[in-house]
């Protein structure tokens, strides 16, 4: 937002997120003395505005934002305005006396860390949520060295309190990062959050997607063949199945990634978990559609395009939607086709490595990167096979020759 635009002061938490860099700095009054800056390059800091002991006015630095809040920014504002009425000046204060590190500022530093290693944008998404809804309103604005173990457990029953049993261990997982982070930076001495694994509830098991066991996939892709979707989603529900990959994967494809005549699909690292690429062997069924698709969308970056800049590519409830209109609501979800796949390859006897690197589950160190390079052309039969099946599945035809016996 514009500068001009601001209706009230102190200034609000959304506001200092959303004003906007000018051709020049420029500082907007908060409060008694404190203002804030926003740089040309779109930095923001808090600054106070203080008369020397000589009759000269000077700036302080308070800290930066997001780091430094505005509630805390006002707390340090007044802090200090106390020490100029005191006589005190500001300009003489030594380092040691800089206001303490919080662990806002300490989980900025995190975060950017995460931004300049490449993390996917739906990772870097969770982390600003969960920051800004659990963890910053208890810790937030708490010095670090002055945080304890029961501070910490109150993010962790905070989550238990409304069920959220699943994010909790990453979330516990992140705060002792920014702690150990903090740590080796030497901007405090003790990580309190070490132990919350051992007072977490121990009842919460995680429960699976959704998804469908052999015996049901013969009536569900019967349904699918009569279904309404257009056809495009269609496509792109089938790429799913077929593939085992996750369902952003798909939505978020790009033509470049693709090599047809070779059929395969190769996902860039930036957009993988594991931050390495990810070679994905396509079924002659999935060559042929993809095909026919690219006549029709590959004058776009996208594969699956959706309507606009605000929207580039299909919606990511596109899939479910589909799967809900053919009556299997509650039963499976795009997700879920990984565990689909995963029990029926298993189960028909294809090693778990391949299996395993089909879904792009990857084990770290030299191991991973050496596997990465492997199974391509193994995986490449195992999803042929798996496609033919499906099939024979749909139509009750002959199945493909038994994996054990090729």
């Amino acid at each position: 937002m514009k500068r001009v635009n601001i209706k009230r002061r102190p200034l609000a938490d959304s506001v200092l997120v959303a004003l906007e860099a000018e051709t020049k700095d420029y500082q907007e009054r908060d409060s008694e003395g404190l203002y804030f800056r926003v740089k040309t390059n779109g930095g923001k800091s808090w600054v106070l505005r203080y008369k020397r002991p000589c009759g000269k006015w000077a700036w302080k630095g308070l800290g930066g934002f997001p780091g430094v809040s505005g509630k805390l920014a006002r707390e340090r504002a007044k802090e200090m305005l106390g020490k100029v009425q005191d006589g005190a000046d500001l300009a003489e204060i030594p380092r040691g006396e800089k206001p303490k590190v919080t662990f806002r500022e300490a989980g900025e530093t995190w975060y950017k860390r995460k931004v300049s290693a490449g993390r996917v944008a739906g990772s870097l998404k969770q982390y600003r949520l969960y920051l800004e809804k659990d963890i910053y309103p208890v810790l937030g604005d708490m010095a670090l060295d002055s945080i304890s173990r029961a501070d910490c457990a109150k993010v962790q029953a905070g989550l238990e309190a409304r069920n959220a049993f699943g994010i909790a261990p990453k979330i516990r997982r992140w705060i002792n990062q920014i702690f150990s982070l903090a740590i080796g930076q030497g901007r405090c001495e003790m990580n309190p959050a070490s132990e919350l694994r051992h007072i977490a509830h121990e009842g919460y098991q995680e429960t699976p997607h959704p998804h469908l066991l052999e015996p049901e996939l013969h009536s569900f892709l019967q349904a699918l063949r009569e279904s309404s979707s257009k056809w495009i989603t269609l496509v792109l529900t089938r790429l799913v199945l077929r593939t085992a990959c996750r369902p952003g994967m798909a939505r978020f494809a790009e033509w470049s990634e693709f090599d047809l005549a070779k059929a395969l699909w190769t996902v860039p690292a930036t957009k993988m978990k594991m931050r390495r690429d990810h070679v994905i062997p396509l079924a002659s069924q999935s060559v042929e559609e993809l095909i026919e698709l690219k006549e029709y969308t590959g004058v776009n970056r996208y594969v699956f395009p959706g309507n606009g800049p605000i929207n580039p590519t299909m919606s990511e409830n596109t899939i479910n939607k589909c799967l809900r209109l053919v009556g299997y609501k509650g039963k499976l979800v795009g997700h879920g086709s990984r565990h689909t796949a995963s029990t029926l390859l298993r189960e028909h006897g294809w090693p778990k490595d391949y299996v395993e690197l089909q879904l792009a589950h990857v084990e770290g160190g030299v191991a991973g990167v050496y596997n990465q390079a492997q199974y391509l052309e193994q995986r490449r039969k195992m999803m042929q096979w798996y496609a033919d099946y499906l099939d024979a599945l749909e139509y009750n035809t002959v199945k493909p020759e038994d994996p054990r016996q090729i």
